[in-house]
Protein backbone atom coordinates (compact mmCIF):
# COMPACT_ATOMS: atom_id res chain seq x y z
CA UNK A 1 0.00 0.00 0.00
CA UNK A 2 1.30 3.46 -0.89
CA UNK A 3 2.18 5.69 2.02
CA UNK A 4 0.05 8.85 1.70
CA UNK A 5 2.69 10.85 3.58
CA UNK A 6 5.39 10.02 1.03
CA UNK A 7 5.65 12.46 -1.86
CA UNK A 8 7.14 11.36 -5.18
CA UNK A 9 8.72 13.79 -7.60
CA UNK A 10 9.98 13.16 -11.15
CA UNK A 11 13.76 13.36 -11.33
CA UNK A 12 16.19 13.00 -14.21
CA UNK A 13 19.95 12.83 -14.60
CA UNK A 14 21.27 14.60 -17.67
CA UNK A 15 24.80 14.71 -19.08
CA UNK A 16 25.24 18.27 -20.37
CA UNK A 17 27.63 19.51 -23.06
CA UNK A 18 27.90 16.09 -24.67
CA UNK A 19 25.90 13.86 -26.99
CA UNK A 20 27.21 10.66 -25.40
CA UNK A 21 26.27 9.15 -22.02
CA UNK A 22 28.87 9.24 -19.24
CA UNK A 23 30.64 12.33 -20.59
CA UNK A 24 30.09 16.04 -20.16
CA UNK A 25 28.74 17.35 -16.87
CA UNK A 26 25.96 15.47 -15.08
CA UNK A 27 23.15 17.32 -13.34
CA UNK A 28 19.98 16.17 -11.65
CA UNK A 29 16.74 17.87 -12.67
CA UNK A 30 13.74 17.66 -10.35
CA UNK A 31 10.24 18.70 -11.47
CA UNK A 32 8.39 20.14 -8.50
CA UNK A 33 4.95 19.63 -10.06
CA UNK A 34 2.56 20.93 -7.38
CA UNK A 35 4.84 20.23 -4.43
CA UNK A 36 6.40 23.21 -2.69
CA UNK A 37 9.69 21.94 -1.27
CA UNK A 38 11.44 23.77 1.54
CA UNK A 39 15.00 24.97 1.02
CA UNK A 40 16.07 22.31 3.50
CA UNK A 41 14.46 19.56 1.44
CA UNK A 42 16.02 20.87 -1.76
CA UNK A 43 19.42 20.91 -0.12
CA UNK A 44 18.97 17.37 1.20
CA UNK A 45 18.01 16.05 -2.23
CA UNK A 46 21.04 17.76 -3.77
CA UNK A 47 23.27 16.13 -1.16
CA UNK A 48 21.60 12.77 -1.84
CA UNK A 49 22.11 13.07 -5.60
CA UNK A 50 25.72 14.13 -4.90
CA UNK A 51 26.22 15.72 -8.32
CA UNK A 52 27.81 19.11 -8.84
CA UNK A 53 24.31 20.59 -9.20
CA UNK A 54 20.71 19.59 -8.76
CA UNK A 55 18.21 21.83 -10.55
CA UNK A 56 14.63 22.44 -9.42
CA UNK A 57 12.05 23.46 -12.00
CA UNK A 58 8.81 24.90 -10.68
CA UNK A 59 5.61 26.13 -12.29
CA UNK A 60 4.91 29.83 -11.97
CA UNK A 61 1.12 29.51 -12.20
CA UNK A 62 -1.32 26.79 -11.19
CA UNK A 63 -2.40 26.15 -14.77
CA UNK A 64 1.17 25.85 -16.12
CA UNK A 65 2.36 22.54 -17.51
CA UNK A 66 5.90 21.23 -17.99
CA UNK A 67 4.87 19.84 -21.38
CA UNK A 68 3.54 23.07 -22.86
CA UNK A 69 4.40 26.20 -20.86
CA UNK A 70 7.44 28.27 -21.80
CA UNK A 71 8.35 30.02 -18.53
CA UNK A 72 9.43 28.38 -15.27
CA UNK A 73 11.19 29.07 -12.01
CA UNK A 74 14.65 27.52 -11.67
CA UNK A 75 17.03 27.10 -8.72
CA UNK A 76 20.33 25.25 -8.40
CA UNK A 77 21.88 23.52 -5.40
CA UNK A 78 25.31 21.92 -5.03
CA UNK A 79 25.66 19.19 -2.39
CA UNK A 80 26.48 21.94 0.13
CA UNK A 81 24.74 25.18 -0.89
CA UNK A 82 22.54 27.08 -3.33
CA UNK A 83 24.30 28.91 -6.20
CA UNK A 84 23.25 31.99 -8.15
CA UNK A 85 24.08 30.63 -11.61
CA UNK A 86 24.74 27.23 -13.13
CA UNK A 87 25.04 26.85 -16.88
CA UNK A 88 25.20 23.09 -17.27
CA UNK A 89 22.22 22.46 -14.97
CA UNK A 90 20.26 25.06 -16.97
CA UNK A 91 21.13 23.17 -20.14
CA UNK A 92 20.08 19.93 -18.41
CA UNK A 93 16.78 21.53 -17.36
CA UNK A 94 16.04 22.66 -20.91
CA UNK A 95 16.94 19.20 -22.25
CA UNK A 96 14.55 17.59 -19.75
CA UNK A 97 11.70 19.81 -20.91
CA UNK A 98 12.51 19.54 -24.63
CA UNK A 99 13.37 15.83 -24.82
CA UNK A 100 11.53 14.13 -21.95
CA UNK A 101 8.45 16.32 -21.47
CA UNK A 102 8.21 16.91 -25.25
CA UNK A 103 7.79 20.63 -24.70
CA UNK A 104 7.41 22.19 -28.18
CA UNK A 105 8.39 25.74 -27.20
CA UNK A 106 11.19 27.13 -29.40
CA UNK A 107 12.50 29.08 -26.41
CA UNK A 108 12.20 28.58 -22.66
CA UNK A 109 12.52 31.30 -20.03
CA UNK A 110 13.81 30.55 -16.53
CA UNK A 111 13.34 32.93 -13.60
CA UNK A 112 16.49 32.61 -11.46
CA UNK A 113 18.65 34.39 -8.90
CA UNK A 114 20.63 35.73 -11.90
CA UNK A 115 17.54 37.16 -13.57
CA UNK A 116 15.72 35.70 -16.55
CA UNK A 117 17.73 33.13 -18.49
CA UNK A 118 16.74 31.76 -21.88
CA UNK A 119 17.27 28.41 -23.59
CA UNK A 120 16.47 27.87 -27.25
CA UNK A 121 16.80 25.05 -29.74
CA UNK A 122 19.55 25.41 -32.35
CA UNK A 123 19.49 22.20 -34.38
CA UNK A 124 21.10 19.47 -32.24
CA UNK A 125 22.31 22.10 -29.78
CA UNK A 126 20.59 23.93 -26.96
CA UNK A 127 21.78 27.51 -26.63
CA UNK A 128 21.70 29.27 -23.28
CA UNK A 129 21.40 33.05 -22.99
CA UNK A 130 23.44 33.97 -19.90
CA UNK A 131 24.76 37.23 -18.41
CA UNK A 132 28.34 38.22 -19.20
CA UNK A 133 30.65 38.25 -16.18
CA UNK A 134 33.59 40.56 -16.79
CA UNK A 135 36.99 40.00 -15.19
CA UNK A 136 39.53 42.56 -14.02
CA UNK A 137 43.30 42.30 -13.36
CA UNK A 138 44.21 41.26 -9.84
CA UNK A 139 47.22 41.65 -7.58
CA UNK A 140 48.83 38.21 -7.37
CA UNK A 141 50.46 38.55 -3.97
CA UNK A 142 47.39 37.83 -1.77
CA UNK A 143 46.73 34.71 -3.84
CA UNK A 144 50.30 33.43 -4.16
CA UNK A 145 49.73 30.42 -1.90
CA UNK A 146 46.49 29.46 -3.67
CA UNK A 147 48.10 29.81 -7.11
CA UNK A 148 51.01 27.62 -6.04
CA UNK A 149 48.57 24.91 -4.96
CA UNK A 150 46.63 25.06 -8.23
CA UNK A 151 49.35 25.37 -10.90
CA UNK A 152 52.59 24.59 -9.05
CA UNK A 153 55.62 26.10 -10.77
CA UNK A 154 53.93 26.71 -14.12
CA UNK A 155 54.27 30.25 -15.46
CA UNK A 156 51.15 32.37 -15.10
CA UNK A 157 50.69 34.79 -17.99
CA UNK A 158 47.66 36.60 -16.60
CA UNK A 159 45.54 36.66 -13.46
CA UNK A 160 42.08 38.22 -13.31
CA UNK A 161 38.98 38.00 -11.16
CA UNK A 162 35.27 38.26 -11.85
CA UNK A 163 33.75 39.72 -8.72
CA UNK A 164 30.20 39.14 -9.96
CA UNK A 165 30.83 35.44 -10.60
CA UNK A 166 33.36 35.06 -7.75
CA UNK A 167 35.72 33.27 -10.13
CA UNK A 168 39.48 33.60 -10.47
CA UNK A 169 40.87 33.35 -14.03
CA UNK A 170 44.40 31.93 -14.25
CA UNK A 171 45.85 32.01 -17.76
CA UNK A 172 48.89 29.82 -18.17
CA UNK A 173 51.68 30.92 -20.44
CA UNK A 174 50.73 29.35 -23.73
CA UNK A 175 51.66 25.73 -23.16
CA UNK A 176 50.06 22.45 -24.13
CA UNK A 177 46.77 20.75 -23.53
CA UNK A 178 48.67 17.98 -21.78
CA UNK A 179 50.12 20.49 -19.30
CA UNK A 180 46.63 21.70 -18.38
CA UNK A 181 45.22 18.19 -18.13
CA UNK A 182 48.07 17.10 -15.84
CA UNK A 183 47.13 19.56 -13.06
CA UNK A 184 46.20 17.81 -9.79
CA UNK A 185 45.56 20.55 -7.21
CA UNK A 186 44.95 19.65 -3.57
CA UNK A 187 41.43 21.03 -3.15
CA UNK A 188 41.54 20.74 0.65
CA UNK A 189 44.62 22.96 0.63
CA UNK A 190 42.82 25.35 -1.74
CA UNK A 191 40.07 25.79 0.86
CA UNK A 192 42.60 26.54 3.56
CA UNK A 193 44.45 29.04 1.35
CA UNK A 194 41.39 31.21 0.67
CA UNK A 195 38.76 31.71 3.34
CA UNK A 196 37.50 35.24 2.53
CA UNK A 197 34.61 34.34 0.15
CA UNK A 198 35.99 36.68 -2.53
CA UNK A 199 36.20 33.75 -4.93
CA UNK A 200 34.28 30.47 -5.07
CA UNK A 201 36.08 28.87 -7.98
CA UNK A 202 39.32 28.90 -9.98
CA UNK A 203 39.39 28.74 -13.80
CA UNK A 204 42.69 27.70 -15.38
CA UNK A 205 42.84 28.43 -19.10
CA UNK A 206 45.19 28.12 -22.07
CA UNK A 207 45.01 29.67 -25.55
CA UNK A 208 44.30 27.09 -28.22
CA UNK A 209 46.47 26.35 -31.23
CA UNK A 210 47.02 23.53 -33.69
CA UNK A 211 50.52 23.02 -32.29
CA UNK A 212 49.65 22.61 -28.59
CA UNK A 213 47.11 19.80 -28.97
CA UNK A 214 43.98 21.98 -28.65
CA UNK A 215 41.96 20.23 -31.36
CA UNK A 216 38.88 18.02 -31.34
CA UNK A 217 38.61 14.51 -32.76
CA UNK A 218 38.01 15.95 -36.23
CA UNK A 219 41.11 18.14 -36.01
CA UNK A 220 39.17 21.39 -35.50
CA UNK A 221 41.04 23.84 -33.26
CA UNK A 222 39.65 25.05 -29.96
CA UNK A 223 40.05 28.79 -29.40
CA UNK A 224 40.77 28.13 -25.74
CA UNK A 225 40.62 25.28 -23.25
CA UNK A 226 40.08 25.33 -19.50
CA UNK A 227 39.54 23.49 -16.24
CA UNK A 228 37.48 24.64 -13.26
CA UNK A 229 38.01 23.88 -9.57
CA UNK A 230 35.36 24.93 -7.02
CA UNK A 231 35.95 23.28 -3.62
CA UNK A 232 34.26 26.28 -1.93
CA UNK A 233 31.02 25.00 -3.48
CA UNK A 234 31.73 21.39 -2.56
CA UNK A 235 33.04 20.58 -6.06
CA UNK A 236 36.65 19.46 -6.38
CA UNK A 237 36.52 19.83 -10.17
CA UNK A 238 33.48 20.63 -12.27
CA UNK A 239 33.49 18.60 -15.52
CA UNK A 240 32.00 21.27 -17.84
CA UNK A 241 30.92 24.67 -16.55
CA UNK A 242 28.60 26.97 -18.48
CA UNK A 243 28.90 29.80 -15.95
CA UNK A 244 32.71 29.76 -16.17
CA UNK A 245 32.39 30.45 -19.88
CA UNK A 246 30.45 33.66 -19.17
CA UNK A 247 33.75 34.84 -17.66
CA UNK A 248 36.00 33.19 -20.26
CA UNK A 249 34.05 34.69 -23.17
CA UNK A 250 34.58 38.16 -21.77
CA UNK A 251 38.28 37.52 -21.12
CA UNK A 252 39.17 35.84 -24.42
CA UNK A 253 37.23 38.38 -26.49
CA UNK A 254 39.72 41.01 -25.36
CA UNK A 255 42.71 38.72 -25.82
CA UNK A 256 41.79 37.25 -29.23
CA UNK A 257 39.85 40.15 -30.75
CA UNK A 258 36.84 37.98 -31.61
CA UNK A 259 33.47 37.18 -30.08
CA UNK A 260 32.67 33.63 -31.22
CA UNK A 261 34.58 30.71 -29.75
CA UNK A 262 34.85 26.95 -29.89
CA UNK A 263 35.98 25.77 -26.47
CA UNK A 264 36.83 22.60 -24.58
CA UNK A 265 36.75 22.01 -20.84
CA UNK A 266 39.46 19.44 -20.22
CA UNK A 267 38.21 17.51 -17.21
CA UNK A 268 38.32 13.72 -17.20
CA UNK A 269 34.76 13.64 -18.62
CA UNK A 270 35.25 16.71 -20.77
CA UNK A 271 32.88 18.65 -22.98
CA UNK A 272 32.73 20.99 -25.97
CA UNK A 273 30.98 24.35 -26.04
CA UNK A 274 30.11 26.96 -28.63
CA UNK A 275 30.33 30.39 -27.03
CA UNK A 276 29.37 33.82 -28.36
CA UNK A 277 29.78 37.17 -26.60
CA UNK A 278 27.02 39.55 -27.69
CA UNK A 279 27.08 43.33 -27.84
CA UNK A 280 24.24 43.56 -25.31
CA UNK A 281 26.33 42.12 -22.48
CA UNK A 282 24.97 38.59 -22.77
CA UNK A 283 26.74 35.34 -23.60
CA UNK A 284 25.31 32.51 -25.69
CA UNK A 285 26.66 29.16 -24.46
CA UNK A 286 25.57 26.22 -26.61
CA UNK A 287 26.00 22.50 -26.14
CA UNK A 288 24.35 19.14 -26.57
CA UNK A 289 22.81 17.03 -23.80
CA UNK A 290 21.71 13.45 -23.23
CA UNK A 291 19.35 12.08 -20.57
CA UNK A 292 20.82 9.01 -18.85
CA UNK A 293 18.40 8.35 -16.00
CA UNK A 294 14.77 9.01 -15.11
CA UNK A 295 12.69 8.03 -12.12
CA UNK A 296 10.83 9.22 -9.04
CA UNK A 297 12.39 10.42 -5.82
CA UNK A 298 10.60 9.77 -2.51
CA UNK A 299 10.60 12.52 0.10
Amino acid sequence: MADPDVKRLPIFQVDAFTDKPFAGNPAAVCLLEDVDLTDEHQQKIAAEMNLSETAYLRKLNSDDDFSSSSKFGLRWFTPTNEVALCGHATLASAATLFYMMKNPSPQLTFQTLSGDLFARREGDFISLDLPENKAQPLDREPYSQLLKIVVGDLTIQDLQVSHTAKKLVVRLQDGTRQTLESLRPDTVAMLAAHTQDIIRGVIVTVKGSLENGCVDKQGVMYDFISRYFAPWNGIAEDPVTGSAHTVLASYWAKELGKTEFYARQCSARGGDLKVRLREDGRVDVAGKATVVLQGMIRI
